[in-house]
């Protein structure tokens, strides 16, 4: 879910996926990167400051860049492991 922010926020959102066993997602990169070029083309401009509505709560600088979107803003480690190819 999205929808316009109150200042200084651009826009927020709000992330569920219950069919693959995620109720909320606390802060979704992914879904940003949906959601800028969306944004993008409804307010014209690139640059953004969201948050998203939480229980935890995030706010994100994402950014249009071409076909490409980046974020930053905080992050939480929450699994860490290694690739092995046979």
């Amino acid at each position: 879910m999205t929808a316009p922010g109150n200042a200084p926020y651009d826009f927020v959102s709000r992330y569920f996926a219950p069919k693959v066993g995620i109720p909320e997602d606390p802060v979704c990169g992914s879904a940003h990167c949906r959601l800028v070029p969306f944004w993008s083309t409804f307010l014209d401009k690139t640059n953004f400051l969201a948050y998203q509505a939480s229980k935890r709560g995030g706010i994100l600088k994402v950014a249009l860049e071409g076909e490409r979107v980046s974020l930053s803003g905080q992050a939480v480690t929450v699994c860490e492991g290694v690739f092995q190819f046979q």
